[in-house]
């Protein structure tokens, strides 16, 4: 690049004739058929196959009744989809017009006026296809023959020389949770499921922007990396916002870098740390005087590491951002829809901002499901949430031949350079539970492999996931963004070393059936994913329904929406453990929530108090792609189950918690924030259900301040209880600072929930607005759930005697209904 002169430039020319122009085909009139016929039906695009068939009344909804058995047949079938598009004169005056395709699922042949362009194999990656020599002025046909994705993996199989668990899906580089997961349907789509552009353009156009940076107190030193597409060499001007330089091009492929400072900088700082600070920019191109092209970015300005430090436990496993630990809190998430073309921005920004309300800092995108749109990284972005990216790749065995690799690399590169300029992306991970699979699953066995097809296994392991994804990172990336992590978890849940080093996923709950208590002693580096089951709103129940439902568990249409083989087994056998079993459908519903919310506020509890041993904690999982039976805290319609309050609860920035081991009580106060906290103390009240005070002491922490964790002197329970029945009292536990201020409040039960001997509580509910009501009662109210079309702020909580609470609606409700513990014990 020659010399940079830098200075202020004001274009006046005002875009008369912009020479990039973006025309989106998407909204052109498209058609589909099954390519054995020849009746042409409309298509909407972006969409997919089974989309367009239930528009055209051809299948019912997967997701009612047992719909999702009478469909499988559309994954056997090809299927056509084209359109007719105009071009002008002057259109075709452009030096150059691409056709950009942002996602076709996935096996494609692409025709322009009959002429074969491109054939495609990867729904991830972006297909630019020169066209300028190949449209006409008037009418051009553009035409997509997608092929069978599971008749083209099965193709693909047989070029192996053994038997691969999960074929075909693993040969198919497209979403593979559509091929049925224990909490997903199998509905295995085709077809145009993001936009399909039209770019006309001239001279040059920027193919790419990387951002690096430098953080100082004062100052913040970014160099952006631009790479320009140059069809014609000469004198350009690049400018970012109020900066330009001149830029010499040649021919072809040019990187340029640009340097910009900003003053004082406000960092992007991750939720619970204060804001999630962005700039904006806008980077323009432009030729004698004219803009050739503008692009917008928004960036974030904050550094992140990932700390392996060995110690004499194992291996640290933590992200550092801006210079300081972060504890992890959050959840995995999976697409929110199995017919990925129909989640809205709207539906994002929902999810995220659930996220933020419940105190999270992260979230987790599993490998089985999608690099998602755009408008969720934004999203994260916005509100301070960290992004734990999964490549695409989950609970299988993958080949690593050449054109896979190929394909592998070009996923790669086409994904990381849409995402890595957001500041939420904290780090890429290889994959889900393959490791584990070759290790722990036992397919060799079960496949019969032999010693020779075992050694294969781990080769094509290799390559794909320690060296051409790595590699493509590397190439892609620069260094500061390229935190790498081959695969989640690193050591499988069965071995000693999964709680001692890297991280994480805990399985010996649901799947081992231990009791909820074994999460006391499986603490782990960093928990990446544990969960539990229980049941939708009600509301989501009825959505499976066609028609009015007779609601029990021995319905069919509910038995088709538990897509775990043992799912009502399980949940069954726990629930007897810690409630009574209702036979009523509305309390057993209303129960299994309880359940799943109280396994994981052990859980999590438990991964708090082990600070910093554990530095991270991370459910399974967020959301629902169908109206399920799930480990979700968030059903399909986005109705919080009483997991997200929890979650909720059990995330604030500040806790007191506690800790029952061989008689005695512990308790941790927990902050999570920058700020520290002087001179905390611990007032204990000890209170019997109708409000008594039995007991009351404050612990003093010997003057120490709070900023990170504080073990309190322990106390033992028969002398704080005394003579107490410990089914009739419970622990008030209240956490101050030096100033009496209030830093976290935390109740405490020595009983499970069946065993406590509740009286019924005298509930009263009081509207103060149209939004706002006022709960209070006259003895303990043990997970009050609050019933009604809106979304309350707070739910499934314990009413403390002789109080009330304050609740705020989303929208206005006549009447508000609530049920508790006791009303399922009786």
């Amino acid at each position: 690049m020659n010399k940079t002169i830098f200075f202020a430039l004001f274009f006046i020319q005002i875009f008369i004739n912009a020479q990039f122009s973006e025309r989106n085909l998407s909204s052109e009139k498209w058609q589909f058929k099954n390519s054995k016929e020849n009746s042409w039906l409309i298509a909407t695009v972006p969409g997919t196959v089974h989309l367009d068939l239930m528009n055209n009344k051809l299948i019912a909804n997967p997701y009612k009744d047992e719909n999702e058995k009478k469909v499988q047949w559309v994954e056997n079938e090809d299927w056509d989809y084209q359109t007719v598009f105009k071009v002008s004169a002057k259109e075709l005056q452009n030096q150059n017009a691409d056709l950009v395709f942002h996602g076709l699922d996935t096996f494609s042949e692409i025709y322009l006026n009959g002429k074969l362009l491109k054939k495609t194999h990867n729904i991830f990656r972006t297909w630019e296809i020169p066209v300028k020599n190949d449209l006409k002025e008037g009418n051009n046909t553009l035409q997509i023959k997608f092929k069978s994705s599971v008749n083209e993996g099965k193709e693909l199989a047989k070029k192996v020389p053994f038997t691969m668990p999960e074929s075909p899906r693993s040969f198919v580089r497209k979403a593979q949770y559509q091929f049925g997961w224990d909490w997903g349907p199998r509905l295995v789509t085709a077809g145009i499921c993001k936009d399909v552009k039209l770019n006309f353009w001239n001279f040059a156009i920027i193919k790419n922007i990387k951002n690096t940076q430098a953080i100082f107190q004062n100052k913040a030193k970014i160099n952006f990396e631009i790479e320009i597409d140059a069809q014609v060499s000469g004198i350009y001007y690049l400018k970012i916002n109020n900066l330009s330089t001149m830029v010499s091009l040649k021919k072809g492929n040019n990187k340029i870098e640009f340097p910009y400072e900003i003053e004082n900088p406000k960092l992007w700082q991750p939720n619970g740390w204060g804001n999630a600070n962005l700039y904006d920019f806008e980077i323009g191109l432009a030729k004698n005087q004219e803009y050739i092209q503008t692009k917008n970015l928004k960036i974030g300005l904050r550094t992140i590491e990932l700390i392996q430090n060995k110690d004499e436990k194992g291996k640290s496993f933590y992200f550092k951002v801006n210079g300081h630990p972060m504890y992890a809190k959050g959840a995995n998430w999976i697409p929110s829809d199995s017919f990925t073309p129909r989640i809205t921005k709207e539906k994002y920004q929902k999810l995220i901002k659930d996220c933020k309300d419940a105190n999270m800092n992260m979230i987790r995108v599993w490998g089985g499901g999608i690099y998602e749109d755009d408008e969720f990284y934004k999203a994260c972005d916005e509100n301070g949430i960290l992004v734990w990216q999964d490549f695409m790749f989950a609970g299988s065995f993958y080949p690593s031949d050449e054109d896979f690799l190929n394909n592998v690399k070009e996923e790669v590169k086409d994904e990381v350079n849409r995402l890595q300029n957001h500041p939420s992306i904290a780090l890429w991970c290889g994959n889900n539970e393959i490791d584990e699979a070759i290790i722990n699953w036992g397919y060799q066995k079960q496949f019969k492999y032999s010693k020779e097809d075992s050694l294969q296994v781990w080769k094509d392991y290799k390559k794909v996931f320690h060296e051409a994804i790595p590699n493509a990172l590397k190439e892609n990336l620069t260094s500061e963004k390229n935190i790498y992590w081959p695969t989640s978890p690193s050591i499988g849940w069965g071995h000693k070393e999964s709680l001692s080093e890297g991280d994480s996923h805990y399985w010996g709950v649901w799947w081992g059936e231990f009791p909820f208590e074994i999460y006391n002693e499986k603490v782990p580096r960093f928990a990446s994913e544990y969960g539990f089951q229980g049941m939708p709103s009600l509301e989501a129940v009825k959505s499976m329904f066609s028609a009015n439902p007779e609601l029990n568990l021995e319905n069919s249409t509910i038995k088709a929406h538990e897509k775990n083989a043992r799912g009502f087994h399980i949940i069954n056998e726990y629930m007897k453990r810690d409630y009574l079993v209702p036979n009523d459908f509305i309390k057993y519903n209303y129960v299994s929530q309880l359940l799943q919310a109280r396994g994981m506020q052990i859980a999590i509890e438990a991964h708090r108090r082990a600070k910093p041993y554990n530095m991270g904690t991370l459910y399974w999982q967020l959301n629902d792609c169908w109206p399920v039976i799930s480990w979700s805290s968030i059903d399909y319609l986005g109705n919080w189950k009483a997991l997200h309050y929890q979650v909720k609860r059990s995330f604030e920035q500040q806790v007191i918690l506690t800790e029952e081991m061989n008689g005695f009580l512990n308790f941790y106060a927990v902050n999570d924030e920058l700020k520290k906290f002087e001179d905390i103390k611990v007032e204990i009240q000890v209170v019997d259900f109708n409000g008594k005070i039995l007991n009351d002491l404050t612990t003093v922490q010997n003057g120490k301040t709070l900023d990170g964790i504080a073990k309190i002197d322990h106390i033992e329970i028969k002398n704080l209880i005394k003579y107490s029945n410990k089914n009739e009292v419970f622990l008030k536990l209240v956490l101050k600072d030096k100033n009496k201020k209030i830093i976290a409040e935390n109740t405490h039960f020595f009983a499970k929930p069946k065993d406590l001997k509740l009286t019924k509580p005298n509930i009263k509910i009081k509207n103060i607005s149209p939004t706002e009501i006022q709960i209070s009662t006259d003895v303990m109210a043990k997970d009050v759930y609050l019933m009604g079309e809106t979304h309350f702020d707070d739910n499934f909580f314990d009413l403390l005697p002789k109080t009330s609470k304050k609740i705020k609606l989303s929208k206005p409700l006549k009447n508000v209904d609530a049920i508790t513990l006791w009303d399922t014990m009786n």
